[in-house]
């Protein structure tokens, strides 16, 4: 068995793999190609705190895994990641472990890389500013994706703490320097999406974090981070305003994300405004943007085919550059 730090990961693997990696997923789940139940999540009495167990298993792609997840976003105030995970790569063909990876850098992988899909097929084709809201740890590689895909020349990052937006900003300015885009911190997030062609949240906000009207014609906006029904960081004005919604999985969403249920559950919009998911869009059964007017919204709440696809890539790439520590 095969043992994958972050570190051993980094080695053999880029966002840009997993990008591929998750498209293969996200058009294999929308064909019916994955095996893939509804994630099991028991959330504590506070609310907040959930622990999660994600299996997939997917013939077509000879692939097969179980995540076990566990996300406690108030860890951010105490220096500690908010997710905590490992992802077990199984043998389709007899069933054993093959390979323990750290989940939480998969887990940031392939969120960071459903943006990514989703910004490829849906975004316009010059995007000049984009717009980064929380920077928890999915923030860096939803940041990655952006820059790869959509090349902005600024990047504007907002943060409840503009402290933690302003250290966050100077390291990835460091870090994604050759991407030559500006990155810099903003104090209300309001500012980081005015004039902005891209935007991402992910926050675990159960209050939407902007202000709709700031919104631009031709915007692409990626809401990541609302998991639970009750989490609403986007506001229920973009959702209604939106030319064009689309989703990683229909079922996933209207179970799991507030940022489509409490508007649903109030008649601000209906199932028919749903535009479909983004599986259907690679594959060509779905049209995705039309023209440059067209202000679209992606929800992902995540979904196992991602992990699987991502894993799956990963454990290929570390075992042809012998990437990793072996373990009876």
């Amino acid at each position: 068995m095969l043992i994958l730090t972050k570190n051993d990961i980094e080695m053999c693997y880029s966002i840009e793999d997993c990008i591929s990696a998750v498209q293969d997923a996200f058009e294999y789940f929308s064909a019916g190609k994955v095996d893939v139940p509804l994630r099991t999540q028991i959330v504590k009495s506070n609310g907040k705190d959930s622990f999660l167990c994600m299996p997939a298993f997917c013939e077509a792609y000879n692939a097969a895994c179980v995540k076990v997840l566990n996300m406690f976003p108030e860890n951010i105030n105490k220096g500690r990641p908010s997710i905590n995970a490992q992802v077990l790569n199984i043998d389709t063909q007899t069933g054993e472990i093959n390979a323990i990876l750290d989940g939480n850098y998969v887990t940031q992988l392939r969120t960071g890389a459903a943006s990514g899909v989703a910004l490829k097929y849906l975004a316009k084709k010059d995007c000049h500013k984009g717009a980064l809201i929380g920077t928890g740890g999915q923030a860096a590689t939803q940041l990655e994706a952006m820059l790869l895909m959509c090349k902005p020349a600024l990047v504007q990052v907002s943060d409840l703490d503009f402290t933690r937006a302003t250290r966050f900003a100077q390291e990835m300015q460091q870090k994604f320097a050759k991407y030559q885009t500006k990155i810099m911190a903003v104090e209300s997030a309001n500012t980081a999406i005015k004039d902005a062609d891209v935007i991402i949240s992910v926050t675990p906000s159960t209050t939407p974090v902007y202000d709709a009207s700031y919104i631009k014609a031709g915007a692409t906006i990626c809401g990541v981070g609302s998991y639970q029904p009750q989490m609403e960081e986007t506001p229920a004005e973009l959702v209604t305003r939106a030319d064009k919604i689309y989703l990683d999985s229909q079922a996933a969403v209207l179970a799991e994300s507030g940022d489509l249920i409490i508007p649903l559950n109030k008649g601000l919009i209906s199932q028919a405004k749903l535009t479909g998911e983004i599986g259907r869009v690679i594959s060509g059964e779905l049209v995705g943007r039309e023209n440059d007017q067209e202000v679209i919204f992606f929800e992902t709440v995540g979904i196992a085919a991602q992990d699987l696809m991502t894993a799956k890539t990963i454990y290929q790439k570390a075992v042809e550059q012998k990437i990793g520590s072996k373990q009876n």
